[in-house]
């Protein structure tokens, strides 16, 4: 089948306006997030979105000022953390307390990146990994 002009500008269009948002959506560790800048939060699960390429878990963390701040975490995809302990909907669920560490995002907002979460049973289990590009050790802080 023959692809006329005008269908093959059509096919490069959409790719030309999909390619960004793909990109975006999987990216290196240091264009989003600071090496320099880690976090520990204590909050209440909220959600756990099992997705590829990233899972997030949501959280709400009381700041400084008693102010709920619903913070965003994410880390490996939804086949990685099954294969790193975490069970869907079993591990953690809404309501549930729990301690994270991780690294904040780069623009300041409620994101992070998050290496570790310590549940309320004091298991501790990888979210995602280190800092950096690659995968570094599997050792719990």
């Amino acid at each position: 089948m023959m692809l006329t002009a005008a269908r093959r500008y059509l096919i490069l269009t959409v790719a030309a306006i999909a390619a960004p948002t793909f990109a975006y959506a999987h990216h290196s560790f240091g264009v989003v997030y600071d090496a320099n800048k880690p976090v520990t939060l204590t909050g209440t699960v909220t959600k756990l979105e099992w997705t590829n390429p990233h899972a997030h878990l949501l959280m709400d963390v009381k700041d400084a000022n008693g102010k709920v701040v619903s913070w965003t975490l994410e880390g490996y995809p939804a086949t990685v953390l099954a294969r790193t302990g975490w069970k869907r909907d079993e591990t953690v669920k809404p309501g549930d307390t729990i301690t994270i560490f991780g690294w904040k995002a780069r623009d300041g907002s409620a994101l992070a990146h998050l290496r570790q979460a310590t549940l309320s049973d004091g298991r501790k289990l990888f979210f995602g990994p280190p800092a950096g590009t690659g995968e570094g050790s599997a050792t719990v802080r």
